[in-house]
């Protein structure tokens, strides 16, 4: 018995160390180029990445094996790779070949060079690659179209004989496109193929529909909208902008059981016509018609003897590209919070934020009956519904039933701003669940978290995030209501790093970025990406930096050398574009928007308290800051006859600034907030004179008892505050809760960040209607202070994306807690701390496979413990100022101070 009882013993003891073994590094989370088993790639080198779990502390990869297979045939076997990288690996073996799925795993070996087991498989399929594996043809609608330019449906119908194992579609269109096979529609994107400078890029998204299509006879149908392509856009109702036409490209690839292959391409043998969409425009709304719905039009056994043949076209096909980014998708629904009727009599739904999407409404009633969904952000001061700072855009949704059964009411090609619907034609009370409200946005990861003790803060923090996913719609755009929502760059560059911990918008600004290279001229940069402005509108400091600041800025937040190299010569261009006009190494000419909507009074201005900064003061220190990230950029890249190149360029840079702007005392020229700001974060002033600039700085805010910036200096202010020892301004300022301040639209009701400081004045009162969007998340870049400064949690440049983590809280602001987490691609890291008894409380977590340097506020090492437990001296790096620093691997950490 003792025997038997020693075996089942030891046989648990084996069961338990061997899971315990097991659990110590595990793969997970596997991407390919970003993405999960993305289908449609063209990189033919594409990167893998993935991600490691454990219990315990310290662990790390020391080593990797991936292989690649197509069915069971290896492609590539990496080997056993002596590394720790687990992100960006790049794909080293045979040509890859379009169309086709590869899977792939991949195996670690933990710091104790213990090999795991393979990671479950994961999955791509390459794209088309080239224009040359294209067989489709452009098609247009062969009817004559009407003056409202319906939208227009394409059919085909087809019969497969065989067993299908596999089936591919393949689409782009001129316009936005849904599609649908066998009266299924294809994926859950929306606003397909999305927004990119169409005469040099345009993409085609691919799509898995094997579960849709069947044995025997199938049907194809395709419907079209206006979209950016030809649509109303820009400040002059301009249309027709990239083309006159709508087209459609559609090539299915179909395999059978028995090995062979075909496609079903757009060509002339489709047919065309119109339905129900009568009118669909971005900016003023979309009209349905359903009386004029073509029931079963993209179903088998459809009769389309009288639509016509659709006609070809000799479109280029050499813009086509296969998507990178993350589509247009639906995401949060809101039912309504609160209908009631304005003092204007009229019927107004309150959904309770301020979104971007559109309403689905189900309605019954007789043929003909018309409905209108207007929409708003805001009431007005007497409560009524509110659309002046919509401009010209209609922002409307009109349905007109066909009767009889309940009917069920979406837009297609268009979006909306707003928070408020006001129904027209509806006799009697609205019934709240006839009516959601669904937000719209690029399915982008949410990577970061963000919590205080302060309520408004939190509000804040929700704005901020309400913002983002309004208004990162495809392209960043600065506004989603008004007869704008172009992706402006200025906004864009503000935001970036912000907008990197809330979401990983990785491939979303990677994307972008190259639709800005395509749009640059001569290297100027356009004041809006993808440009519809023209070439007069170009390389306004602090909007065209762009092109520097949000590459760095995705090098720091993801880790990924590639972005920079292949923004590099954009970025270098642009730099070049200011060196050939700069005299004497200053850039002093040009058109600029300088510090947009800086502080100004409300009455008029008589004793020069508006914050006006010189806008070549601003340009200067963009010009310096932007050759600074070149420099970054040639050094990573090790290009070193750059670095020395521009190193020179930016000693001139900076002692032409001195000259120009800077007295023999220290004072600059322009005595705003934003001047000095941007001085001293851009370090434009020796280190012997930085000082006293803070300290005018300071002075500054403290005489006005409030910010001042505008666009350009805002992002920066309590960053700047907060490096030279003023943190409890920079908290004075956060908290500050009257006009101008973060937290004033919080007071005043807001669900999202707005354009103006004042959007609604105290008095309650409008701003300006030419410029006064409720959705614009410029100013929302405090955020990046409150994650990186407030709670702490940044990268190293010795260890970018995370690898190397810096924890460095900054406590203040009467705050008794404050927390944040950042999903990165190594994993979570977390920190949070609170005031308690008198003790400062840290809890910490560090992801597998990085390590970290935390800054603990506190005098010495030995007032702090660690789970209860002294710190082991090893941990110990030494003390900086206010801080014990210590250096730690993975794992979750409990720390504790007395205050």
């Amino acid at each position: 018995m003792k025997k038997h009882l020693k075996t089942i013993l030891a046989l648990l003891f084996f069961v338990a160390f061997s899971a315990f073994a097991n659990a110590q590094l595990r793969v997970q989370k596997l991407l390919c180029e970003n993405l999960v088993n993305p289908i449609g790639i063209d990189a033919l080198q594409p990167r893998f990445s993935w991600q490691l779990s454990g219990e315990g502390r310290n662990l790390k990869q020391t080593a990797y094996e991936l292989k690649v297979l197509n069915s069971s045939k290896t492609v590539w076997n990496s080997g056993k790779v002596s590394s720790d990288q687990s992100v960006f690996v790049e794909y080293a073996g045979k040509t890859l070949e379009a169309g086709k799925k590869y899977t792939w795993q991949v195996k670690v070996y933990d710091q104790n060079g213990k090999a795991g087991a393979w990671s479950e498989a994961a999955f791509f399929r390459m794209g088309m690659i080239s224009k040359e594996n294209w067989k489709a043809q452009w098609i247009t609608p062969g009817y004559e179209e009407d003056s409202l330019r319906a939208s227009p449906l394409f059919r085909k119908q087809f019969k497969s004989s065989k067993k299908i194992i596999a089936a591919t579609a393949n689409i782009t269109s001129h316009g936005m496109y849904e599609a649908f096979i066998n009266g299924k529609r294809i994926g859950d994107a929306y606003l397909t193929p999305g927004w990119t400078s169409y005469s040099t890029r345009l993409q085609y998204q691919s799509y898995d529909v094997t579960s849709s299509l069947r044995s025997g006879d199938n049907a194809i149908g395709v419907v079209l909208g206006n979209g950016w392509y030809r649509g109303i856009m820009g400040f002059s109702n301009q249309k027709d902008i990239y083309g006159k036409d709508l087209a459609l490209l559609f090539q299915l690839e179909i395999e059978y059981s028995d090995g062979s292959k075909e496609q079903i391409i757009s060509d002339g043998s489709w047919k065309s016509s119109t339905g129900a969409i009568v009118y669909s425009e971005i900016y003023n709304g979309e009209t349905i018609d359903a009386r004029k719905a073509k029931t079963g039009w993209n179903n088998i056994n459809y009769n389309d003897r009288d639509w016509t043949n659709a006609g070809e076209a000799n479109f280029t096909k050499d813009n086509l590209i296969a998507t990178e980014n993350e589509p247009v998708k639906k995401q949060e629904k809101f039912n309504p919070v609160k209908i009631f009727t304005t003092p204007k009599g009229e019927k107004v739904i309150d959904f309770g934020q301020n979104l971007v999407g559109w309403v689905v409404m189900k309605a019954k009633g007789n043929p003909g009956d018309r409905i209108v969904l207007s929409h708003a952000e805001v009431l007005d001061k007497q409560g009524n519904f509110y659309t002046d700072n919509l401009r010209a855009a209609r922002a409307q949704n009109t349905y007109i039933l066909k009767g009889g059964e309940e009917e069920i009411f979406e837009p297609h090609f268009t979006w909306q701003g707003f928070r408020y619907l006001r129904v027209e034609g509806i006799s009697g009370e609205l019934n709240p669940n006839n009516f959601t409200a669904v937000a719209l946005y690029s399915d982008m990861a949410t990577s970061g978290t963000f919590k205080s003790s302060n309520p408004m803060v939190n509000q804040l923090q929700h704005n901020i995030r309400w913002g983002q996913r309004g208004n990162f719609l495809d392209v960043p755009t600065d506004c989603p209501q008004r007869d704008e929502r172009l992706g402006w760059t200025g906004d864009a560059q503000v935001f970036s790093r912000t907008a990197a911990f809330n979401m990983n918008v990785h491939s979303f600004f990677s994307k972008w970025l190259k639709d800005l290279e395509a749009d640059q001229i001569d290297g100027q940069v356009p004041h809006v990406v993808p440009n519809i402005l023209g070439k007069n509108n170009l390389n306004s400091t602090g909007w065209a930096d762009v092109a520097t600041i949000i590459p760095w800025n995705l090098y720091l937040a993801y880790g990924d050398k590639k972005v920079l190299e292949t923004q590099y010569s954009s970025m270098r261009a642009y730099v070049e574009s200011i060196r050939k006009i700069a005299k004497n190494d200053l850039w002093n000419s040009g058109s600029h928007y300088g510090d947009w909507l800086y502080f100004r009074p409300v009455d008029d201005d008589n004793d020069g308290r508006s914050a006006v900064t010189d806008k070549f003061l601003i340009a200067q220190c963009f010009y310096a800051h932007s050759t600074q990230l070149l420099i970054n950029a040639a050094q990573v890249l090790n290009r070193q006859d750059d670095v020395q190149q521009y190193t020179e360029l930016l000693k001139r840079i900076k002692t032409a600034f001195m000259n120009e702007y800077v007295s023999p005392n220290g004072r600059l020229t322009s005595g705003t907030q934003t001047a000095y700001v941007l001085a001293l974060n851009f370090d434009m002033l020796p280190e012997n004179q930085r000082k006293q600039a803070a300290d005018r700085l300071a002075e500054n805010i403290k005489t006005y008892g409030h910010l001042t910036t505008g666009f350009l200096g805002t992002p920066y202010l309590c960053h700047v505050l907060t490096r030279f020892g003023y943190t409890d301004l920079a908290y004075k300022l956060l908290l500050h809760d009257k006009f101008p301040s973060w937290l004033y639209p919080v007071r005043m009701g807001a669900t999202t960040i707005w354009e103006r400081w004042d959007g609604i004045k105290p008095n309650g009162t409008f701003q300006s209607v030419g410029m006064n969007s409720f959705n614009h998340y410029a100013y929302g870049a405090i955020g990046d202070w409150m994650y990186r400064k407030m709670v702490g949690i940044d990268t190293f440049e010795d260890g970018v994306g995370y690898k190397h983590i810096r924890i460095q809280p900054h406590i203040g602001g009467g705050f008794s807690n404050a927390s944040a987490s950042l999903e990165t691609y190594y994993g979570k890291v977390s920190n949070e701390w609170k005031l308690e008894n008198g003790k400062l409380k840290m809890d910490v977590s560090i992801p597998v496979n990085t390590f970290a340097t935390i800054y603990i506020p506190a005098k010495t090492a030995s007032d702090i413990t660690e789970s209860g437990r002294e710190l082991s001296k090893e941990s110990i790096q030494g003390s900086g100022g206010e801080y014990v620093i210590l250096k730690i691997g993975s794992g979750n950490y409990h720390f504790e101070a007395g205050r």
